[in-house]
Order: structure tokens, then C-alpha cells, then sequence
């Protein structure tokens, strides 16, 4: 989506607003002993009190309001009255709704009370990795060449990147052109980003495997040879300087 007009800024600042304080609230609202479906059913309401629908049942029938994943599953975890949150455990919750005809996109990872697994470090990089990565963003740049970015700061830090989860394009559908922002150096890709296109920022930074496959269930993906993956995401306006974070909100 290219953002045109006031109302385009103003509906999808809505959208963003929506998405950034249900994830922030429903992070401080986890607890150990919690189960996901709870957590998810608690993201529905705040939802709700914006006058947002959560994109992941709206588009794709996803069986869950919001994607909650656990210890080693990456992304798109389905809530589950079975699965209860444990101290210590890797969470990631990836909040994504529209509102109005405009969509918002938001996500991250955190360790729930004390770092039993050592996974801080893991967390941190991805956050400051994902900020690192936007501050390069403007008009005109590669997009190549920010997944390349991203793929060189994870090894300094001794991290991979997940090869075949990238973020995307965002606007009027949860899922917009460009298709693709990868966390490595794709050489076939020549897209560039565009002034006042509207896109999702992921990182994917992996303590092992470097691509992601699908579980039983169909939608939840794991480490291909196993490890954990930490994952933050923004909304973002491209400009011919700083982008504007649209879920600057949750604080991340």
C-alpha cells in the first residue's frame, strides 16, 4: 500500500494503535500457569474494545485470534486451553488486525519471569537487530540489502537468520507487495523500498536451524534441526529518511 492521503495516515495509525497496546497489554498479562487460549482470548476482548478484527481468522481462517508460539515453535501458534505458559518459557506473540479497511502488524518475543534457558541474549538481538534494521530503511534502498544487514548482525552476535520467514508488504490486506522482506542477502531480489509504502519489519534470529517447517498441526513452524528463534516485528511507513513506526506503542 502507498499511503496517499490524510485519512490512508490516519486509518492506518488506527490499525497500528490497535495491534501495538493489545500486544504490549497481553505481554504484561502473561503469567506462568496461564494457558494460551486464556492469553489469546484476553487479546480478542482489547482487540474488540479498538473496533479491530484479528487478521489471522478474518483472512486466512487461523484457529486463534492471535498467533501465541512457546519455547521452540517460531511463529503461528495456535492457542491452545492445553498449552500453559511455564516460567522461564520463550513466548511470542504476533498480534496482526484491521480495522476500518486498514491493517496493522505487530510482534515479539520475551522470556516469561526468570531466564531458566539463557535465552536473553537471544531476545535482545532480535529486538536491537530489528531497530538496527530500521534506522537503514528510506526510500530508494535494496531490500536486499537490509535482509543482508540483518543476517550480518545475527552472526556477530553468534546467531543465524530463518531463510524462508521474511516480512512483507502491509496496507489494506495483512499481506501486500512487496511479498518478501527476507532476513538474508537474497541476490534475486532487486525490489526497493518505496516512499510511502507501508511494510512489516521481521527478524528471525535462530540459535540453530536456518529454515522453518510446519508442524502437525498445520500452521505452527519449528527449527528444521531444532533451536529457538526469537522474532520482533514493526509496522513502518517508508520515507526518504526514518520511517515512521506506526506500533511504536507497545514499547519494543
Amino acid at each position: 500500500m502507498s499511503v496517499e492521503t490524510q485519512s490512508d495516515l490516519h486509518g492506518l495509525q488506527e490499525a497500528a494503535r490497535a495491534v501495538a497496546i493489545t500486544l504490549s497489554k497481553m505481554r504484561d498479562y502473561a503469567r506462568p500457569g496461564m494457558s494460551t487460549q486464556e492469553l489469546d482470548e484476553y487479546g480478542y476482548q482489547l482487540l474488540q474494545s479498538f473496533g479491530a478484527s484479528p487478521a489471522p481468522k478474518k483472512d486466512y481462517n487461523f484457529p486463534g485470534y492471535t498467533c501465541i508460539s512457546v519455547n521452540e515453535e517460531i511463529c503461528h501458534g495456535i492457542p491452545s486451553a492445553e498449552k500453559i505458559l511455564q516460567e522461564g518459557g520463550l513466548v511470542n506473540i504476533d498480534v496482526s488486525a484491521e480495522r476500518n479497511g486498514f491493517y496493522g502488524d505487530n510482534g515479539c518475543s520475551f522470556i516469561l519471569g526468570e531466564d531458566l534457558q539463557q535465552l536473553s541474549p537471544l531476545v535482545e538481538a532480535s529486538r536491537e537487530i530489528l531497530h538496527l534494521a530500521i534506522s537503514r530503511i528510506k526510500s530508494g534502498v535494496r531490500i536486499a540489502d537490509i535482509g543482508g544487514f540483518i543476517e550480518m548482525e545475527a552472526r556477530k552476535r553468534g546467531f543465524r537468520v530463518i531463510r524462508n520467514l521474511c516480512g512483507h508488504g502491509i496496507g489494506r490486506r495483512l499481506h501486500e507487495s512487496p511479498k518478501e522482506i527476507p532476513c538474508f542477502r537474497d541476490r534475486l531480489n532487486r525490489g526497493r523500498f518505496r516512499k510511502n509504502s507501508v511494510i512489516a519489519l521481521e527478524t528471525f534470529i535462530s540459535t540453530g536451524g536456518k529454515y522453518a517447517c510446519e508442524t502437525s498441526d498445520g500452521w505452527t513452524m519449528i527449527a528444521e534441526g531444532g533451536g529457538f528463534v526469537a522474532q520482533h516485528e514493526h509496522t513502518l511507513i517508508v520515507t526518504d529518511g526514518e520511517p515512521i513506526i506506526l506500533t511504536k506503542e507497545n514499547g519494543i
